[in-house]
């Protein structure tokens, strides 16, 4: 192989790496890279944030003096095969600590939530956090993504995926967090 060939293959190698940069939540999921065709840009009613949603997906906003959050779905699917993404800015202070922990698990407890999965990472080069709550809501089996990003001393970001049934979870929370990891504070 000739030096040529050789420096383009590493440059192509290089390449293909630096676009496929997946988060780590990404990777935790063992998630394949997801793409939705016909984004739009929606802000916040406080403009805060924005996230990137497929146009033909319902949206609903709503704030108040505390938060301020972005209410998503596809409805045309069907309950148990669509993702159900709450994004949230919340104007309170958080930390990951151990009473906070505490606060989380008895609150999931009394909906009769379990918790099977959490991990403080970074996301959207802040420190993060998320937890993953099955069980059983209404007829249909249940899972649940809370992931906590904190913006700064004062704010920080609530992201809740919730999954209905039993059919492609995985691939669902995947596209949920793919829509999260393209999120813009504007802050």
């Amino acid at each position: 192989m000739s030096k040529i060939n050789y420096s383009l293959l590493l440059i192509a190698s290089l390449l293909l790496c630096s676009c496929s940069k997946q988060s780590v939540i990404s990777k935790d999921f063992n998630c394949e890279p997801t793409s939705f065709d016909n984004l739009e840009n929606v802000d916040d009613l406080k403009n805060l944030f924005s996230l990137q949603l497929p146009k033909n997906w319902k949206i609903n906003l709503y704030q108040d003096e505390a938060q301020s959050s972005i209410f998503t779905a596809d409805t045309i699917k069907q309950l148990t095969e669509t993702v159900l993404l709450d994004v949230t800015f919340v104007r309170n202070k958080i930390n990951f600590d151990e009473a906070f922990m505490l606060q989380q698990e008895q609150e999931y407890l009394a909906k009769n939530l379990i918790r099977v999965k959490s991990k403080e990472i970074t996301l959207l080069d802040k420190p993060a956090l998320y937890m993953v709550y099955k069980g059983k809501k209404g007829a249909y089996p249940f899972q649940t993504c809370h992931t906590f990003i904190k913006v700064n001393d004062q704010n920080f970001i609530f992201a809740k995926t919730e999954i209905y049934g039993d059919s492609l979870v995985n691939e669902r929370l995947c596209s949920a967090f793919s829509l999260i990891e393209n999120l813009k504070i504007h802050q």
